[in-house]
């Protein structure tokens, strides 16, 4: 099966993973990097298709590439559709914008983008770590949120 095929099947308590990356080398070292931090992982066949699993799924992770399709961060239909999802779905993915403009972990380019954290081309090669180190972060930051709203719909 090709990467731009790849569709694990998930089963509930997985962590999951979409990467919205249109360069199949890159890709593919994606998926693995992720594959080796616990996610189970679907990829796009097209902007379509990746936009209806953005829609109807909430990923743990999503990894979305700058430039995909040739658009940038201002016009890139995958990072709107993820940004713009509701607040509960949102709060529990991690966002990842992947670009040759960014400086990886640069807080206030995350911020401006509205995403969780920003990877340099050049850092992929690390993402593994990158990863496990944002999504630890991530749990420290909305555990406690987590928490409070399971208790509050629980009452």
């Amino acid at each position: 099966m090709s990467a731009s095929a790849r569709l694990d099947i998930f089963q509930p308590g997985d962590k999951t993973a979409l990467i919205c990356v249109d360069v199949p080398e890159l890709q593919n070292l994606i998926a693995e990097h992720l594959s080796e931090v616990g996610h189970k992982i679907h990829t796009g066949f097209s902007l379509d298709d990746l936009l209806l699993k953005l829609r109807t799924h909430t990923y743990h992770a999503v990894i979305i590439a700058e430039h995909f399709g040739g658009s940038d961060a201002r016009t890139n239909p995958l990072l709107a559709e993820a940004i713009s999802a509701p607040a509960a779905n949102r709060h529990q993915q991690f966002l990842v914008l992947l670009g040759s403009s960014f400086t990886t972990n640069d807080e206030m380019q995350a911020f401006a983008h509205s995403v969780d954290m920003v990877v340099a081309l050049d850092d992929v090669i690390h993402l593994r770590q990158l990863m496990r180190r944002g999504l630890s972060r991530a749990q420290e930051f909305y555990g406690a949120f987590h928490e409070s709203l399971g208790t509050a719909v629980a009452a």
